[in-house]
């Protein structure tokens, strides 16, 4: 029987560089110890007082259908969170609960994509962006984002994608780069979606992990609030990972569109969840400081060793978990890098190439062990590479 194509070109086939991630949880399954510096998962868990929310609800019997849209709650703090952080007016009815900021993103280019329509993203980009885009049937349409810009796209580079485009994805704070797109760059993006009349998604997961300069959200500046569609989530902001609790701001037209969708997929999300995320939002930001200080701390811990070597290139992050480190000079790819350094060091990287064209040569880590084992790991990736570019 025949398959649909949306469906089995939801990736393109060949390596994508994931292969060195799942080795190293293979080798750690049969007992290696290995450093996993790979995806962006929090080394410190749920916070047991979300945990207890968690708990209390769903033995308080919200275990059935929960309201799809979201519960009415949640959703007006996520819009009183918003209205706070951007000085954008919002309420609940810009507001969809959603299984996960992954979940936003299918929804939101659901919502503003038809089948073939090209929709742009950034390269180096989240490693879902593209598959993304296909399995709603749309074309998936990289604009590179240079390493000598600091990863900061480009408005011409947009504007000469942006002909005949129907949409812009953007991530700022930016995963895999740690980037966070100046005020210039912003404007400069919402001037090319004005001006091509593109709808801008803008996943802002990372808001939460500023380390360096400001976060701005593309949806305060002026004339974008009734084009822009914001990606958020708790996984990253309250260490909610495997919750699944995110949520979508736009205008209320797409929003009543997207709660269809929602009907027709997931059904909603669960209401011990969303019970659990009124309660970790309800804390305010000194629990978003808690969760976000380990990482902060290990960007510092990580420029010193790096400021000790010079070989493996570097961008300061200036937000999120990571690093992208330019390996270029030990003749390596990223993939053959990170391959080798699983192979005889027991470290697992993720290859820059995984996340895209403009990432080649680059490998990414992820701030994700304590400090000891990461400044450790570091140190050995350094030495290593530096043993290579003399081979």
């Amino acid at each position: 029987m025949k398959l649909s194509h949306r469906i089995t070109h939801i990736t393109t086939g060949g390596s994508d560089g994931w292969e060195v991630y799942i080795r190293g949880r293979r080798m750690a399954a049969a007992g290696t110890s290995v450093t996993e510096l790979t995806i962006g998962e929090h080394d410190v868990r749920t916070d047991p007082s979300i945990l207890k929310a968690m708990y209390d609800a769903a033995a308080g019997g919200h275990t059935g259908y929960a309201m799809i849209p979201g519960t009415d709650a949640l959703r007006d703090a996520v819009a009183a969170r918003v209205s706070a952080r951007t000085g954008v007016p919002t309420t609940r009815d810009n507001v969809l609960i959603t299984a996960g900021g992954q979940a936003a993103l299918f929804a939101a280019h659901h919502a503003v994509c038809d089948e073939g329509d090209a929709a742009l993203f950034i390269d180096p980009y989240y490693a879902t962006y593209p598959g993304t885009i296909r399995a709603i049937g749309a074309r998936a349409v990289p604009v590179p984002a240079a390493p000598d810009t600091g990863f900061q796209p480009r408005a011409a580079d947009l504007a000469q994608a942006a002909e005949g485009a129907t949409s812009l994805l953007i991530n700022s704070p930016n995963n895999p780069t740690g980037a966070i797109y100046s005020a210039d760059t912003m404007a400069g993006i919402a001037g090319v979606c004005r001006d091509h009349d593109l709808w801008l998604i803008s996943d802002e997961v990372y808001d939460t992990q500023i380390w360096d300069g400001a976060h701005m959200s593309p949806r305060a500046l002026p004339d974008m609030a009734a084009r822009t569609l914001v990606v958020g989530s708790l996984s990253k902001s309250h260490a909610m990972t495997g919750s699944r609790c995110g949520w979508i701001v736009g205008p209320e037209p797409a929003i009543e569109h997207m709660i269809n969708l929602s009907t027709c997929t997931n059904y909603g999300v669960s209401g011990f969840i969303q019970d659990a995320g009124l309660f970790a939002l309800e804390q305010g930001t000194g629990l978003e400081e808690q969760i976000a200080e380990p990482f902060r701390r290990r960007r510092d811990l990580a420029l010193a060793t790096l400021a000790r070597q010079n070989l493996v290139g570097y961008v300061p992050p200036q937000g999120a978990m990571y690093l992208m480190l330019d390996i270029r000079a030990t003749g390596l790819s990223g993939q053959a890098f990170a391959n080798a350094l699983l192979d005889e060091h027991r470290i697992a990287v993720m290859p820059g190439e995984s996340f895209g064209d403009a990432a080649a040569g680059f490998v990414r880590v992820a701030m994700t062990v304590a400090d000891d084992r990461f400044v450790a790991a570091l140190e050995t990736l350094c030495d290593f590479a530096e043993k290579k570019a003399r081979a």
